[in-house]
């Protein structure tokens, strides 16, 4: 599931009833004339029986119109970048890189609708959660021929016109929440946030080219 998400994340308007116009307006809210964003994350990632596998937190960075950066700082570093061809995932501790095409997978995120919320519909089948924890809930099911999302389900819970928590569920029931703060809206990035290139001595898996 850690795996999954991780690849599901690089990777989330109307459809009938009053409840989900609610959820589409927040997503409307926090998307509108958006080109990027930075903010950070905590993650805590649940088996199938509830249980708390693994906590952990860090940075994450979104632009239009592929580009994306997911950041572990602790209990552990870890380097997730997507540069638009490729997909790299950095583990420092292994000197280790693993490459892989970007692909559609990024695409089918949930993450993937917070820089193209046209493309909801094409991509999820989308209904409303019950209001919980202060939060409108969105619930995206990827279109059952899509076979590149990873996740069997995931949920966007917004309030006051932003994301504030994401949850996502794989095929075995494992579940992944993760809380988001300190949004920064079209932000000026640093050259390089959305590009990785491996050090010497760094192992790289899988083709770069």
């Amino acid at each position: 599931m850690i795996r999954m998400l991780k690849m599901a994340v690089l990777g989330t308007v109307l459809l009938a009833g009053t409840a989900l116009a609610d959820a589409r307006a927040e997503l409307v809210a926090f998307t509108n004339g958006l080109k990027g964003l930075d903010g950070q994350f905590s993650q805590t990632v649940y088996n199938a029986n509830g249980a708390v596998k693994e906590r952990s937190s860090g940075r994450v960075a979104l632009s239009t119109p592929d580009l994306f950066r997911w950041e572990y700082s602790k209990p552990y570093e870890q380097l997730i970048v997507a540069d638009g061809r490729k997909v790299w995932i950095y583990e420092p501790d292994l000197q280790q890189a693993t490459v892989r095409d970007q692909g559609s997978e990024a695409q089918s995120s949930p993450l993937a609708a917070l820089l193209k919320p046209k493309e909801l519909d094409a991509k999820f089948d989308v209904s409303q959660a019950p209001a919980a924890q202060g939060l409108e809930w969105m619930t995206l099911t990827p279109k059952r021929d899509d076979a590149t999302s990873g996740f069997e389900v995931a949920e966007l819970g917004f309030a006051n016109g932003q994301l504030k928590r994401m949850k996502v569920t794989d095929a075995v029931g494992q579940r992944t929440e993760v809380e988001f703060s300190g949004w920064k809206r079209n932000p000026a990035f640093a050259a390089g946030t959305f590009s990785y290139k491996p050090a010497t001595g760094v192992d790289v898996v899988g083709a770069a080219q």
